[in-house]
């Protein structure tokens, strides 16, 4: 865990060095170029930084804990939501995280309610819009090679081994923030997306 969180320390750092950067800019003499410009560059590298930086927050944030079954909360959307329930769900992120590169995401949807699994390949592309992550697993080899090898049976260990440590309690706080940041929401005017049934 050392390694992974020096690497965390470098995002924070990367994170305020781009800031840092893109406020001082010249924007009236600065060049904007899609191909490359120094604007670009520190622009990309920021958003890279930025959620590594705060995807690990999460991802740290609920470890500590004592695994088992989900409950509470996020246990009650998800047996409503996810058709096979729990035990369906605990495969579908399992399987997520197989097939991942970089994080598998829980995230609650701010505009339904819902709470849904996603990947992100690399941690600034895939990031979902209007949504919350609950929950954060990292995928990268950095998150287990170390521990439990570079093999596709060292990554089951490793998820399983997170799942062991998840602290359901903190997963339930960020769910109920997220519903509460829903609840707070000025939704006036605004139509609810229409969904296939």
């Amino acid at each position: 865990m050392e390694d992974h969180y020096k690497l965390y320390e470098g995002y924070v750092k990367k994170t305020n060095e781009c800031r840092r950067l893109l406020n001082e800019f010249d924007y009236a003499q600065t060049e904007g170029n899609q191909v490359y410009s120094e604007l670009r560059s520190v622009s990309v590298d920021y958003t890279f930084a930025l959620l590594g930086f705060k995807n690990h927050d999460l991802y740290f944030g609920h470890l500590g804990g004592d695994g088992g079954d989900p409950h509470g909360r996020f246990a009650e959307l998800v047996e409503k939501e996810f058709h096979g329930g729990l035990e369906e769900w605990g495969h579908a992120v399992r399987k997520a995280a197989l097939s991942a590169r970089g994080w598998v995401m829980v995230g609650y949807d701010l505009n339904d309610g819902s709470l849904f699994n996603y990947i992100m390949d690399t941690q600034n592309l895939w990031a979902v819009y209007n949504m919350v992550p609950v929950l954060a697993l990292d995928v990268y080899e950095h998150a287990y090679v170390r521990d439990f090898g570079a093999t596709p049976d060292g990554r089951k260990q490793y998820v399983e081994a997170f799942f062991r440590n998840l602290d359901w309690d903190h997963v339930n706080r960020q769910l109920i923030q997220a519903e509460a940041a829903r609840a707070g929401a000025d939704r006036s005017g605004a139509n609810e997306p229409a969904f296939a049934q």
